[in-house]
């Protein structure tokens, strides 16, 4: 199945009451499981590639090419788009030119008026294309790729005027952050969430951060809109703990322990249970 826009996956979860998982993607292991997953659970899902993913993974173009011949040689049924993350003005048109099928273009920090512009400029490029765009409003907390938010709460008036210019989702910051949650977290704002509902209607919203939200956080959050909910770090850790538990086990000194394909399987396999758990609690799962 060739990639597809992320549109019809997401008006669909938003018509549904549920969500599909945009989970990052930063190398084979990552991808292949993935993918997998998705297939085995029947689940629509998004591969979300960050640009120093892309760059790490020696460019978008090698990142294409490796996700449409894995689609194709793992005989993938389900919808999966190639999606990239807080992406660049550049960055955008690198990865059209890639052949992704839907980007980001993260104008949060930005003037209003100068997102308004560069968000109206792609959304004609991707609507030529048939590819889907996400904008953002309002800074995601923590830290991504050396942006830094503080998990500002979107303008919902600011969130209109991004809405109205025809993108096919929006990322709203209601308090979420990247990476690891603190202690004194306050919780998702609910309330920004419903007035940016109120102002752009039946647009698919998204909610960054997926990692360590708490599930009744969650579940509400797509009960007022949210279509699309991206996982990164948590895959991270889930890759590290299991990474290291074979390692200090001594596993990889027995036999070829030490052959690479055994030695991240268990790293694999923990992201396999990841997305699986997330796929739960978004709903997605036999969807596809």
């Amino acid at each position: 199945m060739a990639l597809v826009s992320a549109k019809e996956m997401l008006e669909k979860a938003r018509d549904g009451k549920y969500a599909v998982g945009q989970f990052n993607i930063n190398n084979l292991e990552w991808t292949k499981s993935i993918l997998q997953t998705a297939e085995e659970l029947k689940s629509p899902v998004i591969l979300g590639v960050s640009e120093g993913a892309g760059k790490y993974m020696t460019g978008f173009k090698t990142v294409a090419a490796m996700v449409k011949a894995m689609i194709g040689c793992l005989n993938i049924t389900v919808p999966v788009a190639l999606h990239l993350d807080h992406g660049t003005y550049d960055g955008c048109y690198k990865c059209i030119d890639a052949g992704f099928s839907s980007i980001m273009f993260d104008g949060s920090h930005f003037p209003i008026d100068e997102n308004v512009a560069k968000t109206k400029e792609l959304v004609s490029v991707c609507n030529h294309l048939g590819l889907s765009l996400e904008a953002e409003v309002g800074a995601i907390g923590g830290e991504e790729d050396g942006v830094i938010g503080r998990g500002e709460c979107a303008d919902p008036e600011e969130c209109k005027k991004i809405a109205d210019l025809g993108v096919t989702m929006l990322a709203a910051g209601i308090g979420n952050i990247h990476g690891k949650y603190p202690a004194d977290w306050p919780g998702l704002s609910f309330e920004t969430l419903a007035a940016v509902k109120e102002k752009v209607g039946n647009m698919p919203l998204v909610l960054h951060g997926g990692t360590g939200i708490p599930t009744d956080m969650i579940k509400k959050a797509i009960s007022l809109g949210v279509a699309k909910i991206n996982v990164n770090t948590e895959c991270q850790l889930a890759f590290q703990e299991a990474t290291r538990k074979y390692i200090e086990e001594g596993k990889d000194l027995v036999g070829k322990g030490f052959d690479p394909r055994k030695l991240l399987a268990p790293g694999a396999q923990a992201i396999k249970d990841t997305v699986k758990e997330k796929m739960e609690i978004f709903g997605s799962i036999g969807k596809a």
